[in-house]
């Protein structure tokens, strides 16, 4: 089995933004000011926010029920084009550390986005690095430029703050200031990101942690599942519930995924978003370090790996009934479902059609071949002898990790 470091939270000391907030009982100026930024229709055409993909109410996820039951990929600001990944959460996502290869290990640690690319290198956060990606994605919002993004801000009913925050003449939209300016709006979007309003701690599990509350028999045997037998701990630590490591599960092709059609959809300049087409496969952290000299000798090695993602608010929804995806690619439309096929992918029948739905899968009890056939890992996960009512309790605990339980429980 192969070891995992818990690894440390806010690793630059060039950004203090996640320790500033923790504890906060509101926002700093600066956390407003990415609470703005966050939530504003900065796109073309300007319809779409960040909130458009990572919305409070469902984890700081995909918000769309009928999204999130089908491709699980969001639309972007052009609604004809796709990208190629579901939306991960944007919560606890600054506590991610710079990305690196951890020599001891052997393993990448770090960064943001599914494949790591938003490395934090640039601007000491991987959360800063990230929110900048998606302002000049064609296939997300779609600004032409930075200086764009720029004259939306300076243009803003928050433009003030924008100064307060980060001192007079910070507005400018020259090109002698534009690129110190786009920055300052990637910051200030992790700063909120590392806000108490983002990060709570405030779930089921928080509260028992503090002695506060009790979780229930059925809730307590998941987490002891979900700490031994079930391996789930050995990626999942708490109190964050992710290693920062990458992984590659063998989840199959979502038959459903957008992207597949993105070679009949084009950009401003005549090309397709997906040459590829259907034939595309998704490259995972190998694709990222096959971009970087020093670190393409190990693409090979990692690809079809995926940034293991914190269960905090795994579970947390609008309501029973609403639907949500798991994994990279939304493959999986229930908790129930990804927890029986971490149990169970080694010992069901592989399915005859490599391109069948989580759905029908699990009609024929069987699982799909995994999409990237490479660098599975078959040590913590794929045959492991849990039963149905053991499968339902690590669930049941999974429930507990949701923000907000205080809240509840105040209103009965």
């Amino acid at each position: 089995m192969t070891s995992k470091r818990i690894v440390g939270a806010c690793a630059s000391a060039a950004i203090l933004l996640c320790a500033t907030a923790a504890g906060a009982g509101g926002l700093t100026p600066i956390e407003k000011l990415g609470k703005e930024l966050f939530f504003d229709n900065i796109s073309d055409p300007p319809w779409m926010a960040c909130a458009e993909c990572h919305a409070p109410g469902a984890g700081w996820t995909g918000p769309i029920a009928g999204i999130n039951l089908h491709g699980a990929v969001y639309r972007g600001a052009v609604p004809t084009r796709f990208g190629n990944r579901k939306p991960p959460s944007a919560a606890y996502a600054t506590e991610s550390p710079v990305f690196y290869f951890d020599e001891i290990e052997g393993l990448f640690v770090g960064g943001n986005f599914w494949d790591g690319r938003a490395t934090g290198e640039r601007l000491g956060n991987p959360a800063a690095d990230q929110a900048l990606g998606p302002f000049l994605n064609p296939v997300e919002q779609n600004n032409p430029s930075k200086q764009a993004v720029c004259e939306h801000v300076a243009d803003s009913k928050y433009a003030k703050l924008f100064e307060t925050v980060w001192g007079p003449g910070s507005l400018d939209c020259s090109p002698d200031g534009v690129e110190a300016m786009y920055d300052q709006v990637g910051l200030s979007i992790a700063a909120y990101e590392g806000s108490s309003e983002v990060n709570q701690y405030s779930s089921k599990f928080d509260l028992y942690m503090e002695g506060k509350v009790e979780l229930t028999e059925h809730e307590a045997w998941g987490m002891e599942l979900f700490e031994g037998k079930a391996l789930c701990a050995e990626c999942h630590p708490a109190p964050l519930f992710t290693d920062f490591t990458y992984d590659n599960l063998g989840v199959p092709k979502n038959p459903e995924n957008p992207f597949y059609e993105m070679d009949e959809v084009f950009l401003d300049d005549g090309s397709p978003i997906n040459p590829e087409g259907a034939d595309w496969v998704d490259p995972g952290l190998g694709g990222f370090l096959a971009s970087r000299p020093e670190w393409a000798d190990m693409a090979m090695d990692n690809l079809g790996k995926h940034k293991v993602p914190t269960l905090r608010n795994v579970d947390k929804r609008f309501g029973k009934g609403f639907p949500k995806a798991y994994a990279h690619n939304g493959y999986f439309k229930s908790l129930e479902s990804i927890v029986h096929f971490y149990n169970t992918r080694d010992v069901k029948p592989v399915c005859a059609d490599p391109l069948t739905t989580e759905k029908d899968a699990l009609a024929d009890n069987c699982w799909p071949e995994p999409e990237v056939a490479d660098n599975v890992n078959i040590d913590e996960l794929g045959n492991l002898g849990l039963t149905a009512e053991e499968e339902d309790a690590i669930v049941a605990f999974l429930a507990t990790l949701s923000d907000g339980f205080e809240a509840k429980a105040k209103k009965k």
